[in-house]
């Protein structure tokens, strides 16, 4: 019979692993943060925290995230502009409006607004 030995991991086992955050809204939902007047869709989503060490910093600590949830992309609009915001899974809720966003990049990355949310292009998905 022949002999079995056990090989290296190839990983430290001794070190925990971070808790699995599970993403609570997905691609084409729209949702308001919770705490800033802003609403838009989602078009990519983080599992944790994934921008510059400056940008994270740059937020008052008091109301800093944690970098351990997922992080959203957002095609974001408020009364005066349409930009791009990158948010914590914590500072967002479901947009209860039923209204599309008006962000001129829409049309790029979705098909049209139907049942509350966009659906993300064929040539877009994975």
């Amino acid at each position: 019979m022949p002999r079995v030995t056990s090989a290296p991991l190839p990983f430290d086992a001794t070190v925990p692993m971070p808790p699995v955050s599970h993403a609570r809204f997905a691609i084409g939902d729209i949702v308001c943060h919770r705490l800033f007047e802003f609403r838009g869709v989602i078009f990519d989503v983080d599992p944790v925290f994934a921008n510059s060490a400056e940008w994270y910093e740059a937020i008052p600590e008091d109301v800093r995230p944690r970098k351990d949830q997922p992080f959203y992309h957002i095609l974001a609009e408020n009364s005066e502009s349409s930009y791009i915001a990158y948010v914590s899974q914590q500072n967002l809720v479901v947009d209860e409006t039923d209204e599309p966003v008006d962000h001129p990049a829409i049309g790029g990355l979705f098909e049209q607004f139907a049942d509350g949310r966009y659906q993300l292009k064929r040539e877009h998905r994975h």
